[in-house]
């Protein structure tokens, strides 16, 4: 098994529709993630990137989001469009997406 650079981890917390909280899954958090493993195999990156479907990630007001470890970045409103940028700038160049960044009073 190899031990990736990055490891992402997709929220897709699923609630009750007319839940107060909302949810990832109900905002595109199945298409986000769809977008990730797509790009994953498209590049044959898999010896940098790893990604992850999880459970609640605690902001679900501002979903989809997801968090790219090690440097612990939250992104918040992730679209399936936002994926190529996020693996460009981000899971391949080391840079985070500003624009999709949580502020860090989020997390």
């Amino acid at each position: 098994m190899h031990h990736p650079t990055r490891q992402v981890f997709v929220c897709n917390q699923q609630r009750p529709p007319g839940h107060p909280r909302g949810s990832c899954a109900a905002r595109g958090a199945p298409a986000v993630l769809q977008a990730l493993w797509g790009e994953l195999q498209k590049r044959q990156a898999f010896e940098q990137v790893g990604i992850t479907y999880s459970g609640c990630l605690g902001p679900c007001e501002g979903g989809v989001n997801l968090v790219v470890y090690p440097e612990n970045v939250l992104y918040q409103g992730v679209t399936a469009g936002d994926v190529p940028e996020i693996f460009d700038q981000h899971l391949v160049g080391g840079t985070p997406v500003e624009r999709l960044r949580a502020p860090a009073s989020t997390w």
